[in-house]
């Protein structure tokens, strides 16, 4: 089967293109630098520069791959930013303008799936335990509520464009090689200099996912299961006031500090405050029903330790 992975160069979509060339589909990466492309390319997979905010290149890199599966993981994570809100600025435009091309040039294509990721934490604080079907945060405050349209714009591109069979994947907080929750990674190095603190009552449940069994869930979805909207969480739901201090043992660092939600706000942003205390927990029943996934890592305690052993 011939599979374009869009973004495929990210920590996701490495692992990914290694399990979908083992399967023995006929892959092509984009990415916006050459800097992950010779090793894919000595796996035999074709490999092609393109910025998904412009309408040509990716009309064209579509139409050249003829793929019948396309996987869209585009974003700009990886670049560092003054704040949350900068930070997510063109993975929003990615969202919504990137995801709006991609569709337009897969339907001129003739690709039969697409396969998109997105995210598992948007939904609105009290949900309770939230299948993908719970109300989503979109008037939450400042980047949470402007991240979130931009999510969802995404996904009902993805949905809706007929003649294309549209898979959502929601991504929980990833974890593992390359992530900011991995060795040498952002938030492990906050939490191994006691930078990290506590939310409240860091009551906000993380819907974590090892950067492995979110490449095999993918990889899944490229030829199995109905078209829809799936979380790519594990099993258990992790609230800020148990993951935390147990990734600081893990890395021996000093217990997290407690701060108020005022003083999180003011230090760090809104995010903090939903994200540490008010997160609700996501469910991954429909993914295990309809994409048969069984997690390696069903819990985080599990994945952490073999992450950080």
């Amino acid at each position: 089967m011939r599979v374009f992975v869009a973004g495929g160069t990210g920590v996701v979509g490495r692992p990914l293109v290694d399990a979908l060339v083992g399967h023995g589909h006929e892959v092509t990466v984009s990415g916006r630098r050459r800097d992950g492309f010779p090793l894919r390319e000595r796996l035999g997979v074709r490999s092609v520069l393109m910025n998904g905010l412009d309408e040509i290149e990716v009309g064209q890199a579509i139409a050249d791959a003829k793929p019948e599966v396309i996987v869209n993981l585009m974003t700009a994570l990886s670049a560092p930013a003054r704040d949350y809100a900068s930070w997510l600025e063109v993975t929003n435009r990615l969202r919504t303008e990137g995801t709006r091309f991609l569709m337009r040039a897969a339907r001129d294509a003739g690709t039969r799936r697409v396969v998109a990721q997105s995210a598992s934490f948007m939904t609105q604080p009290g949900s309770g335990s939230a299948d993908e079907s719970a109300p989503l945060y979109v008037d939450g405050p400042g980047p949470i509520g402007s991240h979130i349209r931009a999510n969802i714009d995404a996904e009902n591109l993805v949905l809706t464009t007929p003649g294309i069979e549209g898979v959502v994947l929601r991504y929980g907080f990833l974890y593992g090689e390359g992530t900011a929750i991995g060795p040498g990674g952002d938030i492990a190095t906050a939490v191994k200099a006691g930078d990290m603190p506590i939310v409240g009552e860091g009551a906000g449940r993380y819907p974590f996912i090892h950067v492995g069994d979110a490449a095999v869930l993918t990889l899944q979805a490229v030829d199995r299961g109905s078209p829809g909207v799936y979380n790519v969480v594990d099993d258990e739901p992790a609230p800020q006031a148990d993951w935390l201090p147990y990734l600081a043992r893990l890395l021996d660092a000093p217990p997290p500090r407690h701060i108020s939600e005022e003083e999180a706000e003011k230090q760090f942003g809104v995010q903090a405050v939903y994200y540490g205390n008010r997160l609700p927990a996501a469910s991954n029943a429909s993914a295990k029903a309809e994409l048969e996934f069984r997690p390696h890592f069903p819990s985080w305690r599990d994945g952490f330790r073999e992450v950080f052993r």
